[in-house]
């Protein structure tokens, strides 16, 4: 095992090391003078980050769970990184995720973003995973919000370098609607305090219910749900989004699209089951807007005239999907819930891999645009083809095993021949749109002006990651064991508490 060859002191020590190591490396990247130099520095430090996120995850599926007192001050007075299965799953995606978005792209951020830029975006970039990072690393409340805050900071920068100059109104509006967000989450934080004068998750889980302050931890926590709803895009919470994914840099989406909302849904997890142990309030409340999303969001992707913005408001519908397994609040259910986590990132993020590479080509997200581009570009449209297939959940790819958990959960219902009737036809939904971007990519005639003779593939390092991240669809759709079990021991260790 990874963690066999590591010194006992040094894997104590990886918590903060998770964290603390793409913080330093952060403003690094302003002092380089090339922009291509920045690049290599921060996909060496996304690499760091992978690494030491598989380690952790080792760790603690060997039965650890690491405890980290910053500073020496012992939790419940200083603050926690906490590591247990949950969040260990979390730090694996959104490293990853970052290494692989920084490997593809490359040759997007030298076409959408000016040079002299270069070294800020990665210093953002950096901010940005670190502040995810640090949301699913710490057991303390109040540092939940400070890296959530350093995310969106980060995030609103990054989305405004967008070469479409409505980029920036996308990233204003998701400046004030996550200034919302943050200021409502934070403000639920501060009435906890108030009400069991301790920050942290663990003590707060064992507080909460002797606390006489009933009516205070209720406003808290109806304040925290609606501030991490939005910051998980949860419907009606979602308006930020299609624009922030239509208009941001291409490394961006796709890295957002695979990390930002999970990281968000996993800490409301955390609050719901693991601090206010709650789970009725799951299914009265999360279930309805959980199945708006699926649906209104699906028939809103059907509308969508560009491919960014179907593949938005997709992921608006599959958080419906997530949020409908938590919902359920069985161990099975979560852990279908962290299943559709990891398998959407898979799909989402070679979709939007894709979309990067057709449209750095054509230059151009508009589907109109793309009228028979197959021709031209057939392995960027192959990636689309077994992407859209997982996340439709198709047999055979990894979607097909999160959406089986999924049904497997529900039919331990007493209401499953309903909610199982919902899932089949917003699956169908989702069938359709994807069909809809497919037939005018590869059956479409292209218009005189939009005439793709001319295109060729995209960039080798663009269509080889993509085509990894595609064959790891297929992949765990043939072998999903490993999935399913990093899932089950999520949701294990998410329902047991800290």
């Amino acid at each position: 095992m990874f963690v066999a060859i590591l010194p006992a002191a040094l894997l104590t020590q990886l918590p903060i090391l998770q964290v603390a190591i793409p913080l330093l490396a952060a403003p690094v990247c302003v002092l380089f003078r090339r922009g291509r130099w920045a690049h290599d520095f921060s996909l060496l430090v996304t690499a760091i980050a992978s690494i030491i996120s598989v380690a952790l995850l080792q760790f603690v599926f060997n039965g650890g769970v690491i405890s980290y007192a910053l500073g020496g001050f012992a939790p419940p007075w200083g603050i926690e990184y906490r590591i247990d299965s949950a969040n260990a799953v979390i730090l694996l995606l959104v490293s990853v995720s970052g290494f692989l978005a920084l490997l593809q792209s490359r040759a997007s951020i030298e076409t959408e973003i000016p040079e002299q830029k270069h070294p800020l975006f990665y210093t953002a970039f950096l901010l940005c995973l670190t502040g995810l990072l640090g949301v699913a690393a710490t057991g303390d409340a109040f540092n939940a919000f400070v890296f959530l805050e350093i995310s969106s900071l980060a995030t609103y920068a990054l989305v405004a370098m967008g070469k479409s100059p409505r980029a920036l109104t996308a990233a204003f509006r998701y400046l004030i609607l996550g200034t919302i967000g943050a200021s409502t989450f934070v403000i639920g934080v501060g009435l906890l305090y108030m009400a069991t004068g301790t920050l942290n998750m663990s003590d707060l889980a064992t507080r909460i219910p002797a606390s006489p302050h009933h009516a205070v931890i209720q406003a808290a926590f109806a304040l925290i749900i609606v501030g991490l709803g939005l910051k998980a895009a949860i419907f009606p919470l979602h308006l930020w989004l299609p624009n922030v994914y239509t208009f941001a840099p291409a490394v961006v989406t796709t890295f957002l699209a695979a990390t930002a909302t999970k990281v968000a849904l996993y800490l409301l997890a955390r609050f719901v089951f693991v601090i206010f142990e709650d789970a009725s309030f799951a299914g009265t409340l999360l279930m309805p807007l959980a199945l708006l999303a699926m649906f209104l969001a699906s028939l809103a992707a059907l509308q969508q005239g560009n491919v960014k913005r179907i593949l938005a408001y997709s992921s608006i519908a599959q958080i419906g999907y997530m949020l409908f397994a938590l919902a359920l609040a069985s161990t099975q259910a979560v852990a279908a819930a962290w299943l559709l986590i990891l398998t959407h990132a898979l799909a989402k993020g070679g979709l939007f891999m894709a979309v990067a590479g057709i449209a750095l080509q054509t230059g151009s997200s508009n589907l109109d645009d793309w009228k028979g581009i197959a021709k031209q570009m057939p392995w960027s449209a192959a990636v689309m083809v077994v992407c859209f297939l997982s996340l439709v959940g198709v047999p055979l790819t990894a979607g097909f095993v999160a959406k089986w958990s999924l049904l497997s959960a529900i039919f331990s219902t007493s209401e499953s021949i309903i909610l199982a009737a919902v899932v089949a036809g917003v699956s169908l939904l989702t069938l359709l749109y994807a069909g809809k971007v497919l037939e005018t990519v590869y059956l479409g005639t292209p218009d005189e002006q939009n005439a793709t003779a001319n295109l060729r593939e995209a960039p080798l390092a663009m269509l080889l990651v993509a085509l990894l991240v595609a064959a790891m669809n297929i992949y765990f759709g043939f072998n999903g064991t490993m999935l399913s079990d990093l899932s089950k021991r999520a949701a294990l260790a998410l329902l047991s508490g800290f």
